[in-house]
């Protein structure tokens, strides 16, 4: 009875579990997948006046009529951008970079799907750009350019990374702003402003840059990832803001030198990159005008008196693209993807990617997917071969784990005596249990060993195929077109021979999503357990039966890439425990008790007397 009624509560509490897990989990993300798909609601056109009491202008949005983003860049006088990741403009209103698309990445796994848009100009749905300048100093009449002046282009021609462009503004008043722009082959723009005065009296600028998006973005939703306000400020360090967490603190400012800023989005970025000496006035800001928010990140640098006949100058940079490591720099010792963070000596520009606190397993391992990758030019094969890496690296702790296992299995006929002797006696069945044990120095808990050294790489694994823009869209073999994305088929159509979607059936959805990969990882999570030692106790034996079913439902909403990890290490570990229970002279009854799993017991009634 005592029996039964452990298994009755291990199966309950097994779909306890699966519940719970999509309904916390699998279900609110696939809502959240389906929102990201869709355009955001929120819209903004134009700007407020710079505010006195602010370090830079403070763009907060007004409400107005949405326009398509082709109208929108049509609307005004624009320079064209043209290399070969960038196309877009260069707006001559306002001087902005609001324009700009990425050419090299597409919206979905097709090909000859859209470009993905980073910057937008005012009047779109989202729009997102960048702005530099001058703010006159406090009480003056100077009148310097903002965001309705419109500049000219000195000669003509299209910004590339081999033809820089000059913008010119007079405000007639003796103050002549010029501002050259340059690009290079990846996502770095180089500003440099020059302030020539030749007015009747000497006028204090500060230079400033500022970074500002309208409308409050569609984020993943996962705690491993932040996407919002990002910088690296100083001796105040990584500071992180989410949307919701800049909404509550409205304004927060910082005064630093060697920093940056910007905002962050899961696979692309934009970051202000001032020279490493300056000192800042930083900020990270949101503002509301309507139902429109307004996202800000800026910094103002020290003021520069300009006199009479003389000149002011300033530079800045921005970061506007992918979240590519080899382009961004990873900083890990002995191995260096220098990028722009080596480049440019950069204080840390590494962690615009978000590794995370375990940066010291998710680096190396993006390191090294990274190598076999450029070696065999799939990133399916590459997580193959890290996972052997792995598990050569954990060999002398699995061997261990795996030779007190196969000492279990040797006393495995020991243990089912003590259980004929001991029925109904609990307590003493454990102690003459730990008593055989002892004698055979085994450990019994050393089963888990292999499952907990998994764990760290799981999740390292995980991250990286999670964060980096490089798993992005990156094929296997057959169906698998995008490593960080689920397996995109379903057994409940068929793999696909039915015409209908699983996952769209109400309700019941969000369960039915089960592509091969999970079924194939639960296979091999189920030969493994049936490897393993019965476990004694009834409780524990429908616990571990179950495992292979709940963990298929679980990772079944996880990126292909690790569920490909996940079946392929089960398969090692198989073949590896194998070898090990041989060597040790157990037998291995992996098919005898799969064998088992399918054939009815005798009947436990005892016969019949005459």
């Amino acid at each position: 009875m005592s029996e039964n009624r452990n298994t009755i509560l291990a199966i309950v509490l097994s779909g306890l579990i699966l519940i719970a897990w999509q309904y916390f989990y699998n279900i609110p993300q696939m809502e959240k997948d389906r929102a990201a798909q869709q355009a955001q609601s929120e819209v903004a056109k134009s700007q407020t006046e710079p505010a006195t009491n602010s370090p830079a202008p403070d763009h907060a949005a007004a409400e107005s009529a949405v326009v398509a983003r082709g109208v929108a860049v049509a609307g005004t006088p624009r320079v064209k951008i043209d290399t070969s990741r960038l196309s877009g403009s260069i707006s001559l209103k306002g001087a902005r970079i609001d324009d700009l698309l990425l050419t090299k990445f597409r919206e979905t796994v097709d090909p000859a799907s859209p470009a993905i848009e980073l910057f937008s100009p005012s009047g779109t749905a989202a729009p997102y750009y960048a702005e530099f300048g001058w703010v006159p100093g406090t009480g003056s009449t100077a009148r310097v350019p903002d965001q309705n002046t419109v500049w000219q282009q000195e000669g003509s021609g299209v910004l590339t990374p081999s033809t820089p462009v000059t913008l010119k503004y007079d405000n007639g008043e003796g103050l002549t702003f010029r501002r050259t722009i340059a690009v290079d082959d990846h996502y770095l723009f180089t500003i440099k402003d020059q302030v020539t005065n030749v007015g009747n009296a000497p006028v204090t600028l500060y230079p400033f840059a500022l970074i500002s998006r309208h409308g409050t973005p569609a984020v993943s939703g996962y705690y491993i990832l932040h996407e919002g306000l990002v910088g690296y400020l100083g001796d105040q360090k990584l500071q992180e803001y989410s949307y919701k967490k800049i909404d509550e603190a409205k304004s927060v400012n910082f005064k630093v030198t060697n920093g940056w800023l910007g905002i962050t989005d899961k696979y692309w970025a934009s970051a202000l990159l001032p020279d490493t000496s300056a000192a800042l006035q930083a900020r990270f800001s949101s503002n509301q005008t309507g139902s429109v928010k307004t996202y800000q990140t800026d910094y103002l640098q020290d003021a520069q008196t300009i006199p009479i006949g003389g000149t002011g100058s300033a530079n800045a940079r921005l970061f506007a693209g992918a979240k590519e490591a080899s382009v961004v720099g990873i900083n890990f010792p002995f191995v260096q993807l220098g990028g722009y963070n080596k480049q440019l000596s950069l204080n840390h520009f590494d962690l615009l990617i978000d590794w995370g606190w375990f940066y010291f397993i998710t680096k190396p391992m993006f390191l090294a997917l990274d190598f076999f990758f450029h070696l065999f030019g799939n990133f399916g094969i590459a997580i193959l071969l890290v996972t052997v890496l792995v598990k050569l690296i954990f060999f002398p702790l699995a061997n261990k784990s795996y030779a007190s296992m196969a000492k279990m299995k040797a006393v495995q006929p020991q243990i089912n005596a003590l259980k004929e002797r001991f029925p109904d006696d609990k307590m003493k069945l454990q102690q003459e249990m730990m008593e055989i044990y002892k004698k055979e120095k085994i450990n019994p808990i050393s089963g888990c060993l292999p499952v907990v050294l998994q764990i760290p790489v799981f999740f390292s694994l995980y991250k990286v195929l999670f964060v980096t823009i490089e798993m992005r869209h990156a094929p296997f073999f057959a169906w698998i077109k995008d490593l960080s994305a689920p397996d995109p088929t379903h057994i409940f159509n068929l793999f696909g021979l039915l015409p209908y979607d699983p996952s769209l059936v109400p309700l019941l959805g969000p369960y039915l999503a089960i592509g091969a990969w999970p079924i194939i990882m639960g296979i091999t999570m189920w030969f493994q357990m049936k490897l393993n030692p019965t476990p004694p106790d009834p409780t524990q034996k429908i616990i571990f039966d179950w495992m292979p079913v709940i963990f298929t439902f679980m990772l079944a909403a996880f990126p292909a890439g690790l569920v490909i990890y996940w079946a392929w290490n089960n398969t090692l570990s198989v073949l590896q425990q194998s070898f090990i229970m041989r060597r040790n002279g157990v037998k291995v009854e992996l098919f005898d008790n799969v064998k088992s799993t399918f054939s009815r017991k005798p009947s436990d009634k005892p016969a019949k007397t005459t």
